[in-house]
């Protein structure tokens, strides 16, 4: 299995940016998945994290600027971000609970390469 992030680059404040993460592979059923980001000299933090029915949660930091979102039947994950702030700067990875066969009845944690986000003020 593996999950590829994309839609980083480098953006004004106030811009926006959409982060998309296609997962493959072997893959039975997805559960939750969710967006971490990490900043120069600090540590991963959560960003969002959406189930599979679709219920979401938002760090308090993001709350009404970023939209989480999925599609099921394209095993992707999504993160709209709006009115970007240069505190924003991290590079963003997707997270993935994956179940990768119907024979194998536990989920497998999946982290993405990692999408680099630039706010510049």
């Amino acid at each position: 299995v593996q999950l590829q992030a994309s839609g980083g680059g480098l953006v004004q404040a106030g811009g926006s940016l959409k982060l998309s993460c296609a997962a493959s592979g072997s893959i039975f059923f997805i559960n939750d998945m969710g967006w971490y980001r990490q900043a120069p000299g600090k540590q991963r933090e959560l960003v969002a994290t959406i189930t599979s029915g679709g219920s979401t949660n938002y760090a308090d930091s993001v709350k009404g600027r970023f939209t989480i979102s999925r599609d099921n039947a394209k095993n992707t994950l999504y993160l709209q971000m709006n009115s970007l702030k240069p505190e924003d700067t991290a590079v963003y990875y997707c997270n993935a609970d994956i179940r990768t066969s119907w024979a194998v009845f536990r989920f497998q944690d999946y982290w993405g390469q990692g999408t680099l986000v630039t706010v510049s003020s």
